[in-house]
């Protein structure tokens, strides 16, 4: 009934998005190619080439892996963040986290160790001689 030519096309799976519902728990493990909207509670890890929102009533325990991520709500554990953290006013993050790069709202609780990527640069050789008079 469908050729080629009519067959619908996933190429793209990072578009579709998934939601945790205020109300919800979730305990395990969760993969997938698209973005994730929490606004629940999340005991386990999540991994995503995709973008995470944490929004205000939600709550993540353990281990993210994404591209982006956006938080209003709360987090605990490790946070693996490819490209770009913002964490709002209403965030609070606790544990381990690296990025590549950071942006924290004044308000924002941010109880961490953070490493990010490409922040120390090498100076030039003669930048590191001493020049005397």
């Amino acid at each position: 009934m469908f050729t080629e030519k009519n067959k619908p096309v996933n190429s793209d799976l990072t578009k579709e998005q998934n939601k945790i519902a205020q109300g919800t728990v979730f305990k395990g493990e969760i993969q997938s190619q698209g973005s994730f909207r929490i606004e629940g509670k999340v005991i386990g890890d999540i991994k995503t080439p995709g973008k995470i929102v944490v929004g205000k009533t939600g709550y993540i325990e353990g281990l993210i892996e994404c591209e982006n991520a956006d938080f209003e709500g709360e987090f605990k554990g490790e946070l693996k963040v490819s490209k770009l953290l913002t964490l709002r006013a209403t965030s609070k993050i606790e544990g381990d986290v690296f990025t590549d790069k950071l942006s924290i709202e004044p308000g924002a609780i941010f109880n961490a160790t953070c490493s990010m990527k490409g922040a120390v640069k090498s100076l030039p050789a003669d930048a590191k001689k001493e020049k005397t008079a």
